[in-house]
Formats: structure tokens, sequence, C-alpha cells
């Protein structure tokens, strides 16, 4: 786990159970020419995208990477660039969130964080609408902040979840959308957009966004493979399925989709020291093992710590030697928790360095003062054993692979 994780979860900001991470607070970086990193990417497939956006202090980057998706979706079938609005999907999420935790007296997870199955759950039963219909942004902040809030609703919950009384008064469900309504605003039953009024399943309809059009995939070894399971992740609130395919196929799966014009949703585990968002790309460089050392230096690595090993292992100076990533060691991991359900982002196709290794070229909601302006490069390798699931259009997948998953 990289230090600026360990020093949030020091100071109580990261909370065990708030997988998905919110973006880093920025503190004027010092942005690095490319040839101070070692690295010299080469974009190779690039899909369009709509812009980076900053989810800034929210831990909301499921619904801004699934809606990339979906704005990449209306894009691709020839539809206009749209913004839509994440936090409109927040919102319907944390509601319905809500309802299955006083249904389970407080036996789910109720945080910030969610999966892209939340998007397609939102917009399939509440629709969709743009950003300048609603921002999410009614209590005084130009830029997403949800600490405050987010720990008002849960407070809100736990009180009514240990109510003395024998039921429930009707009261409690509008008082806990009352909280919202302070923060994120009251929900528009209907708004105008390029002069036209619509709802918003009827925008969501008009724009020909269709969530039944994306699967989620995962490739884990305690399940059979083309079977459907539910990820057991914290932020899997609604017990969403995941279809389990082996690792190959998971990767076949994204590249066939980007050469097909197709952007994925990836949710994957960015604690590694080899995830350097600053200098933009993310690798999965082999241990820093006695053995590779060679003559009197033995001597010298016997006596370092295991902090100064993984600081050696992550002094990266260009393409390194990458982990062999295979689905035994990609389980290990997960059983482990080494690889954590920490994030959501958008692969939007794929580059190579000065060696030809390969990578995919990934939009982050980490606003764009990086060095490659919100985009990060991630080794295939680091794709292999760090990915938690993708979200692609069901029309991506080869055929093979929908056959025998059985997709329709």
């Amino acid at each position: 786990m990289n230090k600026f994780l360990l020093a949030l979860m020091s100071l109580g900001v990261l909370s065990a159970n708030a997988t998905y991470m919110e973006a880093p607070a920025m503190e004027d970086p010092k942005i690095e020419i490319p040839d101070s990193t070692g690295f010299f990417f080469t974009d190779v497939k690039i899909i369009p995208t709509t812009p980076v956006k900053d989810q800034n202090k929210s831990g909301t980057c499921w619904s801004f990477s699934g809606t990339s998706v979906l704005e990449d979706e209306v894009m691709r079938k020839g539809g206009p660039e749209l913004d839509l609005s994440e936090m409109w999907t927040v919102r319907n999420c944390y509601i319905d969130k809500a309802k299955k935790y006083i249904r389970t007296n407080g036996k789910i997870n109720f945080a910030q964080g969610g999966s892209f199955a939340d998007v397609l759950y939102s917009t399939k039963n509440y629709g969709a609408m743009p950003e300048e219909a609603y921002a999410g942004l009614n209590y005084g902040e130009k830029k997403h902040s949800h600490y405050e809030m987010a720990n008002a609703l849960e407070a809100y919950l736990n009180a009514i979840d240990k109510n003395p009384n024998k039921k429930l008064s009707t009261a409690w469900l509008p008082g806990f959308i009352a909280i919202l309504d302070a923060y994120l605003g009251p929900a528009p039953e209907t708004f105008t957009y390029n002069g036209k009024t619509y709802t918003p399943l009827q925008f969501a309809k008009e724009m020909g966004i269709d969530a039944d059009d994306f699967v989620n995939f995962t490739s884990f070894t305690h399940h059979p493979f083309y079977q459907p399971f539910a990820l057991e992740i914290a932020d899997n609130w609604l017990w969403s399925e995941s279809m389990n395919v082996p690792m190959d196929d998971m990767k076949k799966i994204v590249d066939n989709a980007l050469e097909n014009g197709y952007t994925i949703g990836w949710a994957a585990d960015v604690s590694e020291g080899g995830f350097k968002w600053r200098k933009g790309y993310a690798v999965l460089p082999l241990p820093v093992e006695e053995g590779d050392l060679e003559g009197t230096e033995l001597s010298r690595w016997v006596q370092l710590s295991d902090k100064d090993r993984e600081d050696k292992q992550f002094d990266i100076k260009g393409p390194v030697k990458e982990k062999t990533v295979t689905q035994e060691s990609r389980q290990a991991a997960f059983d482990n928790r080494e690889t954590t359900d920490d994030h959501g982002m958008t692969i939007i196709g794929w580059a190579t360095d000065q060696e030809g290794n390969r990578y995919y070229k990934v939009k982050n909601s980490w606003d764009t003062n990086q060095l490659y302006n919100g985009y990060i490069y991630v080794s295939e390798p680091f794709f292999l054993e760090k990915t938690i699931s993708v979200m692609v259009n069901k029309n991506a997948v080869p055929k093979e692979i929908a056959k025998k998953t059985n997709l329709k």
C-alpha cells in the first residue's frame, strides 16, 4: 500500500469499508516532463471519450467511470457528446441503499463507494439527465465534497436502525431524502435540455442510453467459470452478479472491445507501489529478492528492512521486468487482500512504451493537473493481477466467449 493511502488511514480519512477512492488532494505538484519518468508512451489505439472530470472529495469514482462509458457509448452510436450527471446516479443509489440497510438491520455496507452495476441499475430504473440539470452542488461548494453529507446520512440511518419502537414511522425515508435534497438538491421531475422538456427516463431513451447493453465481467477461481456470481466486495450492496471468465478471456474481452471502438469500465486496486499517478503509469515490478543480487552487495541487501526493499522495488526509472501473472497468483492476491477494491476508471485505448511493452490507456476522475492531463498508462501485468471487474458493452464480447456465457 502506498504512503499516501497509509497516511490517509492513519488520519481516519480512508475507512476500511470505503473501497472506492476519492481524488487525492492536489498540492501544486511539479509536473514532470515525460522523459524525467523514464517512460516514452506511444498511443496506438484511442477511442473517442468525453473530457476528464473531477470527483474531488467524494468516493464516487464508480459513478464517474461508469457514466463515462455511457457517454462514450452515445458518441460511438453517432449521438452528441454529453455531460451526464454523476450525482443523479449517486442520489438514486443512496436512497435504495438506505432502504436495504434498514431492511437488513444495518448489516450491509453503507458508504460512498459503489460499483458499475449501480450505474446500470440507476440508469435502467431512474433514467439519466445532463449535468446542467442536476450538478449535485447544493451546499456552497464549487466541487464535490461529500464527507459531511456521508457522515450525516450514515448517522441518521444508524439512529433509525436503533429505533426502540416496534415499527418504523412513515417519516424515516422522507427524512433521509431531505438530507440528500439539502446537499445535492431536490430531484426534478422534468428538466429542459436544448429546448425540449424530458423526464430522466425519457432523456435516457432518446439519447440511446440502454443499461441492458452492458455486462460486468470478472475472473476468480473460487466460483465456476462461465457462470455469474456476486462479487464478495463491501460496496456490492446490490448483490449484483458479474460473469466469471478465465483471466485470459477477460483480457480478450477488453482487447476486442477496444479494437471495435468501445471504452470499458475498469474497477481495480490502485494501492500498489507501482501505481504512479503523478508520473502517469502503473506497473507490477518483480519483487526484490536476495537471490537477484550478486557479489558482495548481497550482504548489504540482506540487512535491508521490508520497507527498504519495497522502496527499492518501486524506485522505477523506466520500463522494468514485471511479474508473470497467472490465474493462481491473481486469486491468491485477492484472497490475501493484497488486491483490493479501490477505484473505478475508464479504459479508452492502448499504447506501447519505448521497449514495445503494451499498456492500457486509462481515464481517471482525479482532474487534469497531472503529467498526462488525467490519464494513466497501465501495464498488462498490472491489469491482469489488479483488476476486480470490467464493464463492457455485450456486443464487444468475442463470439466464442459470448457463446460460453450464454450472453444474448
